[in-house]
């Protein structure tokens, strides 16, 4: 029996650090992935998403009934400024998602009081604007997500204009 329990104990350990590893890299993995899917514009600008629709699924169950913008951004550079115009009589929210795919802010257009919003995007220690509303976030990169609801996914054509109203861009370009 003794000469098993090293090795089984062993095992164990081994399983155990694998584990753990994987638990704390697949988050990392894919937010990678979603930045990848969901960043056609590039990084720190925005992106504004056709409607999913069974050929074209760039997260994982997408609604039908919602139009996406992202922005996937990276502030190792310095802080990213996101504006957001809420469309009127239609429910939005914007959702910021650190590198871990956390969700770290949510703001939807009843708390906004149907008014456009600036928040930026920093980590510690990154100078932002006086007055300024600011997320602290923990890593460099991540995404910013705007979630826009349709009643019929025809009028997308209509809200187009007021949904590219919403925009993100580096705090050195915003002044």
């Amino acid at each position: 029996m003794r000469g098993w329990l090293g090795p089984l104990l062993f095992g164990l350990i081994v399983a155990a650090a694998v584990a753990y590893a994987a638990i704390n890299a697949i988050p990392y993995g894919l937010m990678n992935v979603a930045m990848d899917r969901l960043g056609q514009g590039g990084v720190n600008r925005m992106s504004y998403g056709n409607l999913a629709n069974p050929d074209h699924q760039p997260v994982v169950r997408p609604s039908p009934d919602l139009a996406y913008s992202s922005c996937p951004y990276d502030l190792s550079a310095g802080p990213l400024a996101i504006a957001v115009t809420p469309v009127p009589g239609r429910y939005s929210s914007l959702s910021i998602f650190d590198a871990a795919t956390d969700v770290i802010f949510v703001r939807n257009d009843v708390e906004a009081g149907g008014k456009p919003y600036r928040i930026i995007v920093a980590r510690a220690g990154q100078a932002v604007p006086a007055g300024a509303e600011v997320v602290r976030v923990g890593d460099d990169r991540g995404i910013a997500l705007i979630r826009l609801l349709l009643k019929d996914p025809a009028e997308i054509g209509g809200l187009d204009a007021v949904r590219r109203q919403s925009s993100c861009a580096p705090v050195t370009k915003l002044k």
